[in-house]
């Protein structure tokens, strides 16, 4: 993975975080800045897991797939974790 590839998953990754917060059903309360990091993650672990395995040129569609549900799995499990 390069630079480039690292900073453009950063990027990604705050986009990432709301879309795996908007696939979580009911209200979640978390900051923003919670989802952010965790989009973050999310399209990092997401990059190096199917990013490896595939090469395209363009976008990537089972990538952001992955990397959404990544970031779902993250909200829910934070959220979950707050609330206890």
């Amino acid at each position: 993975m390069t630079i480039s590839g690292i900073i453009s998953a950063i990027i990604i990754g705050i986009v990432i975080g709301a879309l795996g917060r908007l696939v979580v059903p009911g209200k979640q309360n978390i900051p923003i800045w919670l989802t952010i990091v965790i989009g973050i993650v999310a399209a990092l672990v997401g990059t190096l897991i199917v990013g490896s395995l595939r090469d395209t040129d363009g976008i990537d569609w089972i990538e952001i797939i992955v990397q959404v549900a990544l970031a779902a799995l993250g909200v829910l499990a934070v959220t979950r974790l707050r609330k206890s």
